[in-house]
């Protein structure tokens, strides 16, 4: 098993600029998400990158989810 305090982890990103709803939820959150994994010691702050949102249809920002 993988210790807690490894230093790879596996992150959740979702676009920011994206109003659809989620199905049976009321909060306009971005539905697109991307999974990838970061080094918390060499990027402890939260990751942005600019992927394609299907929903949208173009190249959106997407930021990293709270855990």
């Amino acid at each position: 098993m993988a210790k807690s305090k490894d230093a790879r982890v596996t992150i959740a990103s979702e676009c920011t600029s994206c109003v659809r709803t989620r199905a049976g939820y009321n909060n306009p959150a971005g539905v697109s998400r991307y999974t990838t994994r970061k080094n918390r010691r060499n990027t402890p702050t939260r990751l942005e990158s600019k992927k394609y949102c299907f929903c949208c249809g173009k190249h959106t920002i997407h930021k990293e989810l709270k855990k």
